[in-house]
C-alpha cells in the first residue's frame, strides 16, 4: 500500500484503516473500484459540517443568505484551493495518460478526490474528526461575500415568483475620495428598504440585506 503519512499530517487525522484513504485516492482512471461512491457521501458530509458551521457563527443571518454563502464554501474553486493547500493531486491514484494529461492539477479532479477523503475521514473516525478537518482546510465560515445579500434576496423572491428587485440610486454625497451612496431597493414598483455605502454596490448589498430581512419578516 502506498505510503499517505504526509498527507495524513497535512490533514490533520491519522487514518486507523489507511486503506479507505487509498480508496478515496483511487482516481477512476485507475482502477475499477473508485472514489466515486465516496465523494458522493464526502458531498453530504461537507454540506452537513459547512451547514452547522454557518448556523452556530451567524445567529442572524436568514435562510437565503445561509444557503448563499455555504454555496460560495462549497464551490469547486474552494475546494480545489484546499486540496491545493495539502498537496492532494500528488497523493491521488491514476493512470500515466491523466496524470500527463494534467489531472493531478484539475479542479474537478481535486474537488472529487477531497470529497472523498472527507467521507473517507467521516468512515473512519465519525463525524467530530470530519467537522476538525473541514475547519481545518475550508476554515471557521466566518467569511461573506459581497454579493450574498442582493444573491439571496434574488433567490428569495425568484422562489416566491416575484420579479426581481430594481435597486436605484437616490443620493450621492461627500468628496471624490470619500463619497457615500445611498441606494433603494425597490419590488413591484414599491420601495422596500435603503441602503448605504462608499461605493453603489456596497449600498446596494446593504439594501438588498436589509429588504430581504424586511420581507422575510413579513412572511411576504
Amino acid at each position: 500500500m502506498a505510503d499517505f503519512m504526509q498527507l495524513q499530517q497535512e490533514l490533520g487525522y491519522q487514518f486507523q484503516d489507511v486503506s479507505l484513504l487509498k480508496l478515496a485516492l483511487t482516481h477512476p482512471s485507475h482502477h475499477h473500484k473508485h472514489n466515486q461512491r465516496l465523494e458522493f457521501l464526502g458531498d453530504a458530509v461537507l454540506e452537513l459540517c459547512v451547514s452547522e458551521k454557518i448556523f452556530e457563527k451567524h445567529p442572524e443571518m436568514q435562510e437565503g443568505a445561509m444557503t448563499q454563502l455555504r454555496q460560495k464554501l462549497v464551490r469547486e474553486e474552494k475546494l480545489a484551493k484546499a486540496a491545493e493547500s495539502i498537496h492532494l493531486g500528488d497523493a491521488i491514484l491514476m493512470d500515466k495518460g491523466c496524470a500527463l494529461s494534467g489531472g493531478r492539477k484539475n479542479p474537478s479532479v481535486l474537488c472529487d478526490a477531497f470529497e472523498a477523503v472527507l467521507a473517507a475521514v467521516y468512515l473512519d473516525g465519525g463525524l467530530e474528526a470530519a467537522r476538525a478537518v473541514v475547519t481545518r482546510l475550508i476554515g471557521d465560515c466566518s467569511e461573506k461575500g459581497e454579493n450574498d445579500g442582493k444573491s439571496a434576496l434574488q433567490e428569495y423572491l425568484q422562489a416566491k415568483g416575484k420579479i426581481a428587485p430594481v435597486y436605484q440610486t437616490i443620493a450621492e454625497e461627500g468628496p471624490p475620495h470619500d463619497r457615500r451612496f445611498t441606494v433603494a431597493v425597490v419590488i413591484d414598483g414599491k420601495e422596500i428598504s435603503q441602503g448605504t455605502g462608499t461605493s453603489k454596490k456596497r449600498a446596494e448589498q446593504a439594501a438588498a440585506t436589509a429588504a430581504l430581512e424586511l420581507i422575510q419578516r413579513s412572511g411576504v
